[in-house]
C-alpha cells in the first residue's frame, strides 16, 4: 500500500480547500468522501468577498448574487436597511457550484479522490494514520485532516474540538423563483425564530431560506409556522421550500484543533459563527491555514501543528469570543437587542461589515467599551 501524505476527511469546502493547497504544494493527498457528490447541496451559502485571499483563482465566476445590502426586520416589520462597501461586499453560493468548483481546482492540482469511503476507524501506528472504510478500504497517510462536518464523530475520539459540544438547530430550503426578493439584497428577521433569526438569500433565479436558533435548542424548530409568518412577506408559499433540518456545530469556546499528525477544519473543527452563523468563511480560512501547516510539517520545518490551533485562534476564535458573548445577551433579550441594537444608527452598518469581514466582534466591542467609557 502506497504512503500518502495526507488523507482529507470530507470532501465540502474545507476539506476541498486544504487538498488544493496541499496539492498546489507537491503533496501526495487524497480526498476521502463517503457520498457520491449530489448534484445539490443546501445552505445559507453566504461568504464574505474577503474569502478571496485564501485562493490564486477567481471565485466570483461562481457567484450567484453579489450582495450590496442588508435589509432587517422585526416580525416582517420596523426594517432597517444597510449599505456593504465596495470593497468587501457579501456573496452568495449554492453550496453544491462550490464545493464541485474547489474539487475540480484540488484534483486538477494532483488530489485523487475516493467516493463512497465511509470512514469507520482511524489508528495510528509507529508515526502512521491507517484509515478504514466500511467496506475495507484502507488508506495509510502521514496527516489525517477531519473535514466531514458537524456530525463528525472523531473530534471527541482524537479529544480535539470543545470538550462541549454546543448546537444551533437550523433549517435550509431552497426556493426556485426570487419572488419579491430585491436585486442584490440578504434579508434578515429576528422577531420569528425564537433566540434566532430567519433569512432569505438571493440566488440566480432562487432563493436560499434558513433559520437558526441558538440558545436552549433542545426542541426541535417549529419551521412550518415560522415560514407560514416569514415567506407571505416575500411574496411565497411555505409549500415551495424543499429543505431539511439539521444541527449546526458552532463555535464554543478556544480549543485544541490539532494533534499529532491530525487536525480538525471547517464544522468539524465547530468554527460556525455563534452569532450569524457565518460558516463558509471559516471553514475556508481553516483549510487554507490548516494546508499551510502541514506543508511546514511534512517539509521538516516545524515538529508540530500547534501553530494552526494559534492562527485560528487570533484569526477567528478571538472574534467568536465576543460573537459568543454578543449572542448570549441579544437572543435572550431580542426585542431590546433589536431596537438599541440593529436599530441604533451605526449597528446595522456594523453588522454589514461583519458579514462582509471588514470589521470583527471584537472590533464591535471594543467600539462600545470605548463609547461607555467616554461616556462616564
Amino acid at each position: 500500500m502506497t504512503l500518502i501524505d495526507v488523507a482529507i476527511i470530507g470532501g465540502g469546502a474545507s476539506g476541498t480547500t486544504t487538498a488544493f493547497h496541499l496539492a498546489s504544494n507537491s503533496k501526495k493527498v487524497c480526498i476521502l468522501e463517503k457520498n457520491i457528490f449530489s448534484s445539490e447541496r443546501i445552505c445559507g451559502g453566504g461568504m464574505s468577498a474577503a474569502v478571496q485571499n485564501w485562493f490564486p483563482f477567481k471565485l466570483l465566476p461562481i457567484v450567484d448574487e453579489v450582495i450590496t445590502n442588508v435589509e432587517f426586520s422585526w416580525c416582517n416589520t420596523d426594517k432597517v436597511v444597510a449599505e456593504l462597501s465596495g470593497s468587501s461586499p457579501f456573496w452568495i453560493v449554492k453550496r453544491e457550484k462550490l464545493d464541485s468548483f474547489l474539487l475540480d481546482q484540488a484534483l486538477n492540482s494532483g488530489c485523487n479522490l475516493l467516493t463512497t469511503f465511509k470512514v469507520v476507524d482511524i489508528k495510528k501506528k509507529s508515526n502512521v494514520w491507517h484509515i478504514t472504510a466500511l467496506d475495507g478500504r484502507q488508506i495509510e497517510a502521514r496527516a489525517v485532516v477531519i473535514a466531514d462536518g458537524s456530525q463528525s464523530p472523531w473530534p471527541k475520539t482524537f479529544n480535539l474540538g470543545p470538550t462541549q459540544q454546543k448546537f444551533a438547530s437550523t433549517f435550509s430550503g431552497r426556493i426556485k423563483r426570487r419572488g419579491n426578493l430585491r436585486n442584490e439584497t440578504a434579508r434578515f428577521e429576528f422577531g420569528l425564530v425564537k433566540n434566532g433569526f430567519a433569512w432569505a438569500f438571493p440566488l440566480d433565479n432562487e432563493v436560499n431560506i434558513g433559520m437558526g436558533t441558538f440558545l436552549d435548542n433542545k426542541n426541535s424548530l417549529p419551521v412550518n409556522e415560522i415560514l407560514k409568518s416569514f415567506l407571505p412577506d416575500l411574496c411565497f408559499d411555505p409549500s415551495e421550500v424543499i429543505g431539511h433540518e439539521k444541527k449546526l456545530r458552532i463555535w464554543n469556546g478556544h480549543c485544541k484543533l490539532n494533534g499529532e499528525g491530525i487536525l480538525l477544519v471547517g464544522d468539524a473543527a465547530s468554527l460556525c459563527d455563534p452569532f450569524l452563523a457565518e460558516g463558509l468563511r471559516p471553514a475556508l480560512m481553516s483549510g487554507f491555514e490548516a494546508a499551510k501547516s502541514l506543508i511546514y510539517w511534512l517539509d521538516g520545518e516545524v515538529n508540530c501543528l500547534d501553530a494552526y490551533t494559534n492562527t485560528m485562534q487570533i484569526n477567528w476564535g478571538n472574534s467568536m469570543a465576543w460573537g459568543k458573548r454578543i449572542s448570549q445577551v441579544f437572543y435572550r433579550f431580542p426585542k431590546v437587542g433589536y431596537q438599541l441594537g440593529v436599530k441604533r444608527p451605526t449597528a446595522p452598518k456594523r453588522i454589514a461589515q461583519i458579514l462582509s469581514g471588514e470589521m470583527s466582534y471584537e472590533d464591535i466591542a471594543k467600539r462600545v467599551i470605548k463609547r461607555l467609557l467616554f461616556q462616564n
